[in-house]
């Protein structure tokens, strides 16, 4: 991958995929975890920030996987645990707030952010510091698929993220109010890594078979 689109090859690679996992969990979890998302072709990760060992289970997954899957970080609320995760190996940041100088940094090693917003002025304001996608967070819980509507109809330009609320029944109508990226927790992070891989291949298929037909 050319380093010089690092930034925009990342953010296609995961547009791309759609879906990813938001993981909580220790090394060895999260590495089970990371081989039913690369079995059920959905190679995408989000590891937060709220273990104090996310920087050991980016490094254990990137090490184990390489380019077969997407590993970034979450909950990433300040620019020096975005340059920690960075160093750490995270390909993409995410977090549940919005923080310029975080943002800053990620664009500096041309690194995606996606920043936390509630209200379309956070949103903006995100696009303007550099944000290669907005989370609707935690507004997404609440207000369900007809949120991103909400907010792609004054800007319809803004790549929307959303996690939370996402199950295999309502993926297509979240994709029919145009959200570009899914975070996914429990579907895509329990049971067993064959399990995982299951749903993961199910979340494949509702997406792909959405996008051939429109």
């Amino acid at each position: 991958m050319s380093e010089i689109l690092k930034k925009a090859n990342t953010t296609k690679r995961m547009y791309d995929i759609c879906a990813f996992a938001v993981v909580r969990a220790d090394v060895e979890r999260t590495l089970e975890i990371a081989d039913g998302l690369v079995k059920g072709g959905v190679p995408c990760m989000e590891i937060s920030f709220t273990n104090n060992d996310a920087g050991e289970c980016i490094k254990a997954v990137k090490e184990k996987y390489g380019d077969k899957i997407i590993v970034g970080a979450g909950t990433v609320l300040d620019s020096e645990t975005a340059r920690y995760a960075i160093l750490c190996g995270a390909e993409f940041i995410i977090s549940c707030n919005g923080d310029e100088e975080a943002a800053r940094m990620c664009n500096r090693y041309q690194i995606p952010y996606g920043p936390g917003c509630t209200t379309v002025t956070e949103a903006i304001n995100g696009l303007t510091w550099g944000a290669a996608f907005i989370k609707a967070f935690p507004i997404s819980n609440f207000y369900g698929p007809k949120l991103v509507k909400i907010f792609k109809t004054p800007t319809p330009f803004m790549p929307i993220m959303a996690s939370g609320g996402i199950t295999l029944d309502n993926i297509t109508e979240w994709l029919d109010n145009g959200v570009d990226f899914m975070g996914m927790g429990g579907l895509l992070t329990k049971g067993s890594s064959d399990e995982i891989a299951e749903n993961a291949a199910k979340v494949r298929k509702i997406i792909d078979d959405y996008r051939a037909n429109h």
